[in-house]
């Protein structure tokens, strides 16, 4: 990774636009630190995450006269080097808000730093914690819950009866497993399997023959990038003929590329940055997708094919929505403490994934807007009215 000076874990990068790396480019009147997973087997989704924020830089990189200064550091898909790095940019940088990170254990890992020192996160991985644990974070990922009831309504109006679940052993594979299991009776469902493996396995084959000798009618995952493609490559190799289903952390060329011909077909509910173009006019979040995509352009010279690196760009209104309307000075912890009381009570903030409006008790932010079902027709995502 050359643009940029992004090098291995713990090591400092400051991103500017153009790559214009030097830290004296920069004014330091509000600091950003930006954490994400540039190795390991998180990176198909830290390296779109990266993207996004060249693309965030291209699009505003200064405030009411105050540039941005933003520390990047790899955590190498790993949550104690998360927590790690989130220590280090707060206790040496002294940033005044973090943004990250590409996994959910990652990004909670980090949340637990942002409690301890009252530093303001914007999760770009999907990350809830209640009540206080979870005091100085919000979540920019549309929940679970609002993603899979989605599904489950295409898979009622399709005819499943029978469901099989297979996910990743971890939180995010814990969020979209608890939202199935709640959703799915009331549409007259029945789950059928809750089988599970780590994202760095490379074989999902004992998990899938279980699933198989059970014949569901429809296959779900909780699962996100490129690790992803394993259940439903084993779907394949045993002769699966059943309906396949995912989550917008599937939304990844990566994917879709690993996949194959095992994921033809598949449904997954996503943001409407994924399918903007086919959005109509009158859709607020038309404008902020075509917005990010210039920016994209511009920062990454080509067009996106993800939804990750949007949710790094939408971070980043946040951002400037909420510092906007804090006063105080950077850099010291009554900053810190405005600048989250600001970014929990933002309302209406049109974004390419959501129309985000946050509450001081609750981590996400999104609602019915921020979510269209889609369908993988010869490697395209294609918006299913």
């Amino acid at each position: 990774m050359k643009p940029f000076n992004v090098t291995r874990a713990l090591a400092r990068a400051v991103i500017g636009i153009s790559a214009l790396g030097a830290v004296s480019s920069w004014a330091t009147d509000l600091k950003v630190g930006f954490i994400t997973s540039l190795s390991g087997p998180v990176s198909s989704l830290g390296i779109p995450y990266e993207k996004g924020m060249r693309a965030a830089l291209a699009y505003k990189s200064e405030l009411a006269g105050r540039k941005i200064q933003v520390i990047q550091l790899d955590d190498a898909s790993d949550p104690s080097t998360a927590a790690r790095n989130a220590r280090k940019m707060i206790e040496e940088d002294k940033v005044d808000i973090i943004i990250g990170t590409a996994g959910s254990p990652g990004a909670l890992a980090i949340a637990a730093v942002a409690r301890e020192t009252k530093t303001p996160l914007i999760s770009i991985a999907n990350a809830n914690l209640n009540g206080e644990e979870g005091a100085w974070m919000v979540t920019l990922p549309q929940p679970a819950p609002l993603m899979v009831t989605a599904v489950v309504e295409r898979m009622k109006k399709s005819g499943v009866k029978t469901v099989g679940y297979i996910g990743f052993s971890d939180a995010w594979g814990d969020l979209v497993y608890d939202a199935l299991a709640k959703a799915a009776p009331d549409a007259g469902i029945k789950v059928v399997s809750n089988e599970r493996y780590a994202r760095a396995d490379t074989s999902v084959t004992g998990q899938v023959l279980k699933i198989v000798a059970l014949r569901p009618d429809a296959v779900i995952t909780g699962t996100s990038g490129t690790p992803g493609a394993l259940p439903y490559l084993a779907l394949t190799e045993r002769g699966y003929k059943g309906l396949i289903y995912g989550t917008h952390a599937l939304i990844n060329p990566d994917f879709v590329r690993v996949g194959g011909a095992s994921v033809e077909g598949l449904l997954a509910p996503t943001g409407p940055v994924v399918v903007a173009e086919q959005l109509p006019d009158s859709n607020p979040m038309r404008k902020a997708a075509m917005d990010y995509r210039a920016g994209y352009q511009k920062a990454n010279g080509a067009v996106p094919t993800d939804a990750f690196s949007a949710y790094t760009f939408d971070a980043w209104l946040l951002l400037l929505d909420a510092a906007s309307r804090t006063k105080g000075e950077p850099g010291t912890p009554q900053y810190r403490v405005a600048l989250r009381d600001a970014m929990v009570n933002t309302k209406e903030l049109v974004g390419t994934h959501s129309v985000y409006n946050f509450k001081p008790d609750s981590r996400y932010g999104s609602d019915d807007r921020s979510r269209v079902i889609v369908k993988l027709e010869k490697g395209q995502w294609k918006l299913v009215p």
